[in-house]
């Protein structure tokens, strides 16, 4: 998928990934695709919430698809909407290099102490 992750601020991941290599048979930007950047967006947020010794596991991930994307490189950004003891929520923004939204996505997960190994 070619994702590059950016953690500067471990409350609100942000990520970039290229369009090229993520496109479905009309040569557009997989909307699965993004989808998986919202995905690994979200769910690294919950983990970074969830906190040591505790695990993140997803139990929602939607998606409304705004706009096509045919080259280039898209970023996501991740707004914190809910962060409790048991669940957590993120809005996942991707856009265009052009700052244009391309999709809209939630996840929401469940936040748990981490299984015994």
């Amino acid at each position: 998928m070619g994702i590059r992750l950016d953690l500067t601020d471990p409350a609100r991941p942000s990520g970039t990934m290229p369009v090229e290599g993520n496109t479905q048979p009309y040569g557009l930007l997989h909307g699965g695709a993004s989808v998986v950047l919202a995905e690994t967006l979200g769910s690294v947020a919950a983990a970074l919430a969830a906190g040591p010794g505790r695990v993140a596991v997803g139990v929602d991930v939607n998606a409304t698809h705004h706009r096509a994307v045919r080259a280039g490189t898209v970023t996501g950004r991740t707004e914190p909407l809910h962060v409790g003891r048991t669940t957590a929520s993120f809005e996942v923004v991707v856009s265009d290099e052009a700052g244009r939204r391309v999709c809209t996505s939630r996840i929401t997960c469940q936040l748990r102490d981490a299984p015994p190994r």
